[in-house]
């Protein structure tokens, strides 16, 4: 079946008008977008679990000085099952919510990672995308709270917002999804069978796995994985919506329809990632609809290519890239989005 997608008019050039509603960005939208295939989920399963075997395969069997290549191939695949588990959170993978539930909990088991907190909090991401003290991916410290601050707390902050950017997703999963303050005396039943589930899964497999490999083996099989894939969290959250010309906004100032569509970047990997990852660079569209299946992510960004064009932030990745933002993008400022930290250092 082809589809054509719908022209852009005359009205919607560089000169088009910001949608003021969700909403109206929905309508251009291909219906195609929200139907969930189970034979194209399930294959993307099979490629992510295959792509694991084939990276642990690599570790067991290549010399040690390939090793680094091995681990790169493991810890991205793993970022795969990750994405696919984001798909469950959302819904969008299956039809019955729990096969959303019962897969995400088992994609998301070999990093640790409880489904349904991770679920609960990457929801509020979605409802308050880039608005100040609400959003917790990413959100940039006002002045006042950093300078407020002890020195350690100031010190470990640099580092995140620095070259350590690739820490972040640990300081996430590790200080948030563990902790039942962050949650709603409703959501905690869950939470704490996510939190169980895996601590359970935690306390068969790594004594397993000492017991048949070392400390070496643990190092190898599993750390240096999960490094890499939390790594690639870190990259892929940064860019999605760090940019020195994509503002956090207050509540007041705050408008979804625009944070959606403008304040998410679409950027491009090598393809090999992207292949490994579903698309989840691929990620304007997911802002404009959870409901989106990975595997319509690319439809539905020529969809919004060809009727809103102008508002799209695109990227391709690159260590340029990633040097602008851990250069610049360090505290909110209120008039020009971020203040570096050499620009506090000088006042």
């Amino acid at each position: 079946m082809t589809l054509s997608l719908p022209p852009r008019s005359l009205a919607q050039q560089d000169t088009q008008p910001l949608p003021e509603n969700l909403s109206t960005i929905l309508k251009t939208l291909p219906r195609q977008c929200f139907e969930k295939n189970p034979l194209k989920a399930w294959i993307s399963v099979l490629i992510s679990l295959f792509s694991v075997a084939l990276g642990y395969a690599a570790i067991t069997f290549l010399p040690s000085f390939l090793l680094p290549f091995a681990w790169i191939w493991t810890g991205t695949a793993l970022t795969g099952l990750f994405v696919l588990a984001h798909d469950c959170g959302h819904r969008s993978f299956a039809k019955r919510r729990w096969v959303n539930d019962l897969v995400g909990h088992v994609l998301m088991l070999p990093l640790i990672y409880p489904f349904h907190p991770w679920r609960i909090l990457h929801d509020r991401h979605h409802r308050f995308t880039n608005q100040l003290k609400q959003d917790n991916a990413w959100e940039p410290w006002t002045q006042e709270a950093f300078l407020a601050s002890v020195p350690a707390i100031q010190s470990l902050y640099r580092g995140l917002r620095g070259y350590f950017w690739w820490t972040g997703s640990i300081i996430h999963w590790l200080t948030l999804h563990f902790d039942l303050r962050q949650f709603s005396e409703q959501e905690r039943p869950k939470v704490r069978l996510s939190i169980g589930v895996c601590l359970g899964f935690a306390l068969v497999f790594f004594p397993l796995l000492f017991y048949w490999t070392g400390v070496w083996g643990v190092v190898k099989f599993w750390l240096l994985p999960w490094l890499v894939y939390h790594f690639w969290m870190s990259t892929f959250t940064l860019v999605h919506h760090t940019d020195a010309g994509i503002p956090f906004q207050p509540a007041e100032r705050w408008n979804a329809a625009t944070a959606q569509l403008t304040g998410t970047v679409h950027c491009d990997y090598p393809g090999w990632v992207e292949f490994l990852c579903h698309d989840i660079n691929v990620h304007i569209p997911h802002h404009i609809s959870v409901a989106i299946p990975s595997y319509h992510l690319r439809l539905a960004q020529r969809s919004l290519e060809e009727n809103w064009g102008s508002h799209l932030q695109k990227r391709h990745f690159s260590w340029a890239l990633m040097r602008d933002i851990v250069h610049h993008c360090h505290l909110y400022h209120p008039q020009k989005a971020y203040q570096s930290f050499s620009d506090l250092d000088q006042d």
